[in-house]
């Protein structure tokens, strides 16, 4: 495989021209798009690096790197609001492919949002133009789980990523892995952080939730990469013998767990509150890889959880045992020290340079990258920023950022 394609012009899928605005006529159009065979991958360097095997050079992605910096990003919200453009597949898919115009990217993480899961499970979710989301109904009380669904087909409540997802993919053509994701049971957003007052005043309730969540976001990732084994026969009619080779049809080749506010719990509650669900996760999505899919190799997955310096180690559980192949890094976790404390456990980590570094000039922003990849090495580890980028980033900040680390990087390999 290529390492380093050069950029195509990614048009969004010949598909999309029959595609209309009615949903149904969409979803029936990208059933039939899933029956034919996804693009062969072109360059699989990240996928390398999550499975501890050699790359040429490092890896690198961004964390929203579809957003609010991009011209064309802009210009698309201002004609849909935020929600549509999730749960519209076509749109979703070109916000997808925008930045892999512009940049040489190692990865497309999908358009979507973390917030479509309390959604499926029935709350309801604004998203407030200059201020984030916003629960206009949240649960103030223990009573209120009532209105928080216990059972959810996320095939009707998410079949719009699933569509999205296979778009994309077919989309990509082949020019890099595509990421799904789903943020953890119990962070999220400010709005879900005022909710630490639950795990004090309601812990048995807390778990009751969380619970619920886990639960949803276990079926949607699966789902994200793969159809189950009856919805195969129903939808396509492939016989018994051959549908192992059709597992993989909507398709994510990786997945990342976001908790972007881990820290804001102390290590005690993020033990009792976080880290369970966060490996009940791995594990039950790695486990449905095997024993419902019949995968050799279960597909790679990426922790995120901000501010949990506390937990790397119990983050990094072997993958071999279940847990996470990549354990993401914020920008305040010392590269050398991460790698150390993980390094029995099998993982490989990605990270971490601080977003704000892209406020520089290109030349700091490489020396910066210089040193970040003289402490991480360039093996075993995928590079990124420490958390996500910034609306009032320069889209060229993030072109220094990502040519510097295939330079640097490959200059290392060849010394």
């Amino acid at each position: 495989m290529s390492a380093a394609p050069s950029l195509p012009a990614l048009p969004v899928h010949a598909s999309v021209a029959a595609l209309t605005s009615d949903p149904a006529a969409t979803h029936e159009a990208i059933r039939l798009l899933r029956q034919q065979p996804f693009p062969a991958l072109r360059n699989d360097l990240l996928l390398r690096a999550a499975r501890h095997q050699p790359t040429e050079r490092v890896p690198v992605w961004a964390m929203r790197q579809a957003g609010r910096y991009l011209p064309e990003f802009r210009e698309m919200r201002a004609e849909s609001d935020f929600f549509k453009v999730c749960r519209t597949p076509q749109l979703a898919c070109e916000v997808t492919l925008q930045p892999l115009r512009r940049f040489e990217l190692d990865a497309a993480i999908i358009f979507s949002d973390i917030l479509v899961v309390p959604q499926a499970l029935g709350m309801h979710v604004d998203m407030i133009k200059g201020k984030g989301p916003s629960f206009p109904e949240p649960l103030n009380t223990p009573e209120d789980l009532a209105r928080v669904k216990t059972e959810v087909n996320v095939d009707e409540a998410l079949g719009y990523v699933f569509d999205a997802l296979t778009l994309t993919r077919h989309s990509l053509d082949g020019l890099v892995p595509l990421f799904g994701f789903a943020g953890a049971p119990g962070g999220g957003s400010k709005t879900f952080a005022k909710a630490k007052t639950w795990l004090f005043k309601y812990p048995e309730a807390s778990h009751e939730l969380l619970r619920r969540i886990t639960t949803v976001t276990i079926r949607y990732l699966v789902g994200q990469f793969a159809i189950l084994l009856d919805k195969c026969v129903q939808e396509h009619r492939y016989d018994t013998a051959g549908l192992a080779k059709h597992f993989t049809l909507r398709c994510a080749q990786i997945l990342q767990v976001f908790d972007s506010w881990a820290g804001e719990l102390s290590p005690t509650e993020f033990a009792q509150f976080a880290l369970p669900y966060l490996k009940q996760i791995a594990v039950e999505v790695k486990r449905a890889c095997v024993e419902q899919l019949g995968m050799t190799e279960a597909v790679p997955m990426v922790v995120f959880a901000k501010g949990a310096h506390f937990a790397l180690e119990e983050l990094a559980s072997p993958a071999t045992g279940g847990g996470y192949d990549v354990v993401g890094l914020d920008w305040t976790m010392p590269p050398q020290s991460a790698r150390a404390r993980v390094a029995s456990s099998g993982v490989a980590v990605q990270g971490n340079l601080d977003p704000c570094v892209l406020f520089a000039p290109h030349s700091q922003i490489e020396a910066q990258v210089t040193s970040m990849l003289a402490q991480f090495g360039t093996q075993n580890y995928i590079a990124n920023l420490g958390h996500g980028m910034m609306p009032e980033h320069s889209p060229e900040a993030l072109r220094c950022f990502v040519d510097a680390v295939h330079a640097v990087s490959a200059r290392m390999n060849a010394a």
